[in-house]
């Protein structure tokens, strides 16, 4: 197990990362906290598949408290989250909308309780996933020193509504310091 793993070879700054993590209780969070885990929440979950979920695989309680990332922070486990392309289509704003949503295909709201602030998705997607690599001395904000790679969006996403996160375009992009504009050769 980790925790004999951790015990034997203690890291300080290890930051291992459980990969889906869609069910952790809340005692499992705070044994990850514990030993110091990360957890990367396939967030698009709730869209592509809450309604199965929901009503064939993991019955109701369990759809309303899958990919708990309002409980992982609340905890004070670092999370990020992720689209598990190309299982789902690649979106970070997508997988933004759907953590903070937390809505089916068919519009049904999993989980309310597990919400979280477009400001928290954003930075999940950024700087949580850069820290959880270790990386976030150079990528994941747009600060003096990092490298200057960065998505220019359409919209302001803390002024739109939070149900239109998804809608939000992306003009283009900066990768080291030089701009393409989204659909550029």
């Amino acid at each position: 197990s980790l925790e004999t793993a951790l015990r034997a070879h203690p890291s300080p700054d290890h930051r291992f990362v459980l990969q889906h993590c869609q069910l952790a209780d809340s005692a499992q969070l705070r044994r990850m906290k514990a030993l110091g885990l990360c957890a990367n929440f396939f967030a698009n979950h709730h869209f592509y598949w809450g309604d199965a979920h929901h009503d064939q695989t993991v019955g109701p309680d369990r759809a309303e408290r899958m990919n708990p990332c309002r409980s992982a922070q609340d905890i004070g486990v670092p999370y990020t989250i992720h689209s598990d392309a190309p299982v789902t289509p690649l979106g970070p704003l997508h997988v933004a909308w759907c953590a903070v949503n937390r809505r089916t295909a068919s519009g049904r709201l999993l989980g309310a309780h597990e919400r979280i602030p477009v400001a928290d998705a954003l930075r999940a997607i950024t700087l949580g996933a850069a820290w959880t690599l270790h990386l976030d001395g150079e990528i994941g904000s747009i600060e003096c020193g990092k490298r200057a790679d960065f998505a220019v969006l359409e919209d302001d996403p803390f002024e739109v509504a939070p149900e239109a996160l998804k809608d939000v375009g992306v003009w283009g992009t900066v990768h080291g310091g030089r701009i393409f504009a989204a659909g550029a050769a």
